[in-house]
C-alpha cells in the first residue's frame, strides 16, 4: 500500500461531531485524502480523524460525521 495522502478542507473542523456509525462524539481533528490501496488498485478515501473524550484519536468515513450542538 502506499502512503500518500493529503489534508482535505472541512467545515466541521475543530468542532464537536458525532460518528453516526457508532454514535461516539468528539473534536473533529483532521479530513485526509487517503490511499487506502490493496492488490495493486488504487482506492482514495476521505477519512475524518476525531478525537474521542478520552483523548485518543479513532477514523471514520467522513460522509458518517454530523455536528454534534
Amino acid at each position: 500500500m502506499s502512503e500518500q495522502y493529503a489534508y482535505v478542507p472541512h467545515r466541521l473542523l475543530r468542532r464537536r461531531v458525532r460518528d453516526i456509525a457508532s454514535g461516539i462524539e468528539g473534536e473533529l481533528m483532521a479530513v485526509i485524502n487517503e490511499n487506502v490501496s490493496d492488490a495493486g488498485r488504487d482506492r482514495w478515501m476521505e477519512l475524518a480523524y476525531i478525537r474521542g473524550a478520552s483523548g485518543r484519536e479513532f477514523t471514520t468515513c467522513v460522509t458518517n460525521i454530523e455536528a454534534a450542538d
